[in-house]
Formats: C-alpha cells, sequence, structure tokens
C-alpha cells in the first residue's frame, strides 16, 4: 500500500487516509510518501518513497530499535513547530485560543530521571528500554536521552539485575539523579532475604549510590539523595516526582515566576515535593497543598533547613475530593496549579468561581488543560500567554505554563 502521510498523531505516529480508514505510520512525517503492508492498521517498518524536507538522520544509534525516543527522525524546528500546535489545537478544540511563546527545549542528554526495565538472561541481564510496542529490551549504553551520570550506573544495573530479578519477570529501575548521587528504587525483584539483602548493600556500595530502595523497602543511604529547590535543599521520598530535567524545571520555574508577579500570599496546588513553593518562597509567603503527605514532609523539611524563606504553610489534601473553595482561595494574591494528567476538573471550577487575580497553571497534557481552562474563561478569567515546555525530548509529551488574569 503507498499512501500519503496527512499528519501526526498525539503519539507520534504519523496518520495517513487508508481506503478502510486511518492508517498509522511508524517513524513518518506529514507529507511524506510512504509505501507498507499494514497489519491492525498499523504499518510498523514503513518504506519512506517521498521524504519530507524535515526529516533528519536520527542521531541515536539504538533509535530504530528502542521505544524510548519516537521523533528522532524529525528536525528540531518540526517538533518544536507540531509541539507548539498540540497545545494551540487542544485549545482550538475548546473554542479558545492564546498568544503562544516559542517553545523552550531541553537539551540531549539531560533526562535526570527515567524508569528503565531489567531482565535476565542465560548470559547475565538487560537492561534497557522496551521496543516500539513490544516486550523486547533494548540496550541503551549509547543513549543520547540520559544525563551520563545515568549512563554510568548500568553496568551496576545489569548486575543488581541478575542477582535480583526472577526468571520471569522483569525488574522496574527508577533511576534519578540528585546532588547526592544516583538515587535508585528498584520494583518487581525477588522477595527480601538475609543474602538479598548483604548483596544489594554491596551493589550500593560498588556503585557509589545515594541511595537504594527494594520494592518500596530501604536498602542503604549512603548519602541523602538531595534536590535543590530555589534556596532549599529537599529530600524527596524514594520514587517521587521530580521533572524530568534541570533545563525544563527552570524553564517551567521562570515562567510561573513570571506570571505570579509581585503577589504577596501564593498558594501552590499539587504542590509535591516543593518545585515551585520553595523558590517562590524567597519573595512570597506560600500555602503548599498536596495529596501525597510524604511530600509535604520533605517539603517542609527542606523549607526549615534553608532558612531566610518566607513562611510556607502545608495541607495535606485530596484536591481531586476536596477542591479548595471560593473562601479559602480569597486571601491568595495568586494561585499555583500542576496538576496530574488528567488535569483538576473540580479544583478549576472552584478557582473559576473565586476572585484570584492570577492563576499561573502547569500542565503535562494540553487536552485537560483546555478542558479546565475553559471553565475559567466563562467565568472572567483570560489567558495572558502560554508558554509550551519541551523537556521530554524526541517524545510526543507537551508540557507548559499559562497566565491567567481576571
Amino acid at each position: 500500500m503507498i499512501l500519503t502521510i496527512d499528519r501526526l498523531g498525539h503519539l507520534g505516529d504519523a496518520i495517513a487516509q487508508g481506503p478502510e480508514g486511518p492508517v498509522y505510520v511508524a517513524q513518518a512525517l506529514p507529507g511524506e510518501v510512504v509505501e507498507g503492508t499494514p497489519v491492525a492498521g498499523r504499518i510498523a517498518a514503513p518504506r519512506i518513497v517521498t521524504p519530507s524536507p524535515d526529516r533528519v538522520r536520527a542521531p541515536c544509534p539504538h533509535y530504530r530499535a528502542c521505544g524510548g525516543c519516537s521523533l528522532q527522525h524529525a528536525s528540531d524546528g518540526f517538533v518544536e513547530g507540531w509541539k507548539a500546535d498540540v497545545a494551540r489545537l487542544a485549545l482550538a478544540g475548546q473554542g479558545l485560543e492564546a498568544p503562544l511563546r516559542p517553545v523552550v527545549t531541553s537539551p540531549a542528554r539531560s533526562r535526570r530521571r527515567a524508569t528503565l526495565a531489567g531482565r535476565r538472561t542465560k548470559k547475565g541481564a538487560l537492561v534497557g528500554f522496551h521496543g516500539r510496542a513490544s516486550g523486547t529490551l533494548t540496550e541503551i549504553d549509547g543513549c543520547l536521552l540520559l544525563h551520563p551520570g545515568l549512563i554510568a550506573v548500568l553496568p551496576l544495573l545489569r548486575e543488581l539485575t541478575a542477582a535480583g530479578a526472577s526468571r520471569q519477570g522483569e525488574l522496574g529501575l527508577m533511576v534519578t539523579l540528585t546532588t547526592g548521587g544516583v538515587d535508585l528504587a528498584v520494583t518487581g525483584g525477588k522477595p527480601m532475604d538475609a543474602a538479598l539483602f548483604a548483596a544489594l548493600a554491596g551493589f550500593a556500595e560498588a556503585g557509589d549510590l545515594a541511595r537504594l530502595s527494594w520494592n518500596g523497602d530501604p536498602v542503604a543511604l549512603r548519602r541523602p539523595p538531595t534536590q535543590r529547590f530555589g534556596a532549599a535543599e529537599v529530600v524527596p521520598a524514594s520514587g517521587a516526582f521530580l521533572q524530568a530535567t534541570a533545563e525544563g524545571e527552570a524553564a517551567l520555574l521562570a515562567a510561573v515566576t513570571e506570571a505570579v508577579g509581585g503577589a504577596g500570599v501564593i498558594a501552590d496546588l499539587f504542590a509535591g515535593s516543593g518545585t515551585f513553593a520553595l523558590p517562590l518562597a524567597s519573595r512570597a509567603e506560600v500555602h503548599a497543598v498536596e495529596g501525597e503527605a510524604a511530600a509535604l514532609a520533605a517539603l517542609d523539611a527542606g523549607w526549615r533547613r534553608a532558612g531566610g524563606l518566607h513562611k510556607v504553610s502545608t495541607e495535606t489534601r485530596d484536591l481531586f475530593r476536596r477542591p479548595l473553595l471560593p473562601d479559602e482561595l480569597r486571601r491568595f494574591g495568586a494561585v499555583v496549579i500542576d496538576p496530574p494528567r488528567a488535569g483538576a476538573e473540580a479544583q478549576a471550577a472552584e478557582l473559576a468561581r473565586s476572585s484570584v487575580p492570577v492563576i499561573a497553571a502547569v500542565s503535562c497534557n494540553p487536552v485537560t488543560f483546555a478542558r479546565d481552562a475553559r471553565m475559567l474563561l466563562a467565568r472572567g478569567y483570560r489567558i495572558d500567554w502560554l508558554q509550551v515546555v519541551d523537556q521530554f525530548r524526541w517524545s510526543p509529551h507537551v508540557e507548559l505554563v499559562a497566565r491567567f488574569s481576571r
């Protein structure tokens, strides 16, 4: 079948119109003519008959087999434009529009947090990313996505997988770069016993890990796995959320800081371990609200150790079931809200009814962002600007910050 690509879907696959409906085509670009045989509506390995001028040679040697990236065959300019269009089209789907700023993209080799897979083999172990729509693991020693500090621990992860994975199971290996070294949280491993505990402690020592946890239980804490948020040093719980790159976090924080302006009292909703709350506390009083008590405990400890910051109060609260109400929001000059991918429909509805002058909305899902934004605009807010941040380079993920004002 010979097809012409119409557009990219939200997961990065190209879409063409076949005789029986849409056909998804891997690693193709709009305007390209491709040839291949669809299987279940998808062409996994097309032949590019007529390439797009935006097509480039993928820089990573693992790209064809690895599922860690999906857009290395496209130029940086194309990817930036496409990600801006994803945000623009999500807004248009709700009948909205906003002034978009130029996309900020994280550099190569900057991912400081990733979850790899580990599997035992007859000869030892494999550690890497899964192939696209596949259970096959691809080793990634030459990965252009991960920070070199994470690449350096791959040999250790293979040894640990050989010792701690069952023959049928697969390990999840969450690696996070911290100021104290690599923080490793392993899931799916064998049940703990004395021999395995001793072996794991040895791996932590040999690999100079900051912290190692196994199936949610602590094994070794050699140094505090610290993250710096503004003037504060925070030790998040094992496996806790962290922005994927330092550069992406800095871009999001810069946009949030600009959005809240000179507000003297700020609410940070879905505050996590303090990514925004603690830097903002250098200029304003902050009330941090989060559903995970462990994240707020880490935030609070970091604030108390830092000194010199404005007051930061914390509240453990499920904002999906118990959003802050307009009476509670009245005292804030600005609100920062950074929900998970599902968005914050209930909280957005209460913000729409409130008198908060300014909202800095952070999102990792333009579709749910646009849904929530429509409620705000219907009750008297406007979008002053929208900043797209691409910290998941070469992936279809889109993050953004928008400033709403009354």
